[in-house]
């Protein structure tokens, strides 16, 4: 079911609140768009969630399309924003943590818990782990998406970049004043 030849007839057909425009719209992007969030939260019932909600805000708000960049560019951002507020809404336990310390990347989730480790021992990790979930919660969103995007997404910085549509640079500052944030608050356990 393709009754809009081409993304102009489509976004007219949005515009005008037609029925089968969503519809349309929907069978068009969602599989790109489902990858994507998939991607993003890392769960298939959460990423179907995602594009749903996604879609409903794309037809609900299409007035707000300002045609400066293309359909796919603007459904991007909306799904991308979806599955990010999506994974805010998680506790941050299940998170790695990865910084550097003396220009070695150190994860601090691979020496949390040690089976071999005394009650002593992993009653200190268990301190770390709560130290790094609140380090995490405190830092600003624009600072945590661009780390976890980059550290534990793993993203190259141009893909981090991309996702977050801000410039490579902006992205290393970014990420400079995450790690500074969180090696200050994390600075009494190493």
């Amino acid at each position: 079911m393709n009754v809009y030849e081409t993304e102009e007839e489509l976004l007219q057909g949005l515009r005008r609140n037609e029925k089968m425009a969503c519809t349309c719209m929907l069978k068009r992007f969602a599989k790109r768009f489902y990858l994507l969030a998939r991607r993003l939260v890392n769960n298939d019932a959460e990423a179907e969630e995602v594009l749903q909600e996604s879609f409903i805000q794309a037809c609900s708000h299409i007035v707000s399309f300002e045609g400066k960049s293309s359909l796919y560019t603007w459904l991007y951002r909306i799904v991308t924003n979806a599955a990010l507020m999506k994974r805010r809404r998680h506790t941050l336990e299940t998170l790695p943590l990865i910084a550097e310390k003396d220009g070695e990347n150190i994860d601090y989730t691979m020496t949390l818990i040690d089976e071999g480790n005394n009650p002593e021992e992993n009653i200190l990790h268990a301190e770390v782990r709560s130290a790094i979930r609140e380090a995490l919660k405190q830092l600003p969103d624009t600072l945590r998406e661009a780390f976890i995007l980059r550290h534990i997404e793993d993203l190259s910085t141009k893909e981090a970049a991309a996702r977050l549509g801000i410039a490579e640079s902006a992205l290393k500052v970014r990420l400079h004043r995450a790690r500074h944030i969180l090696q200050t608050l994390l600075a009494i356990y190493q």
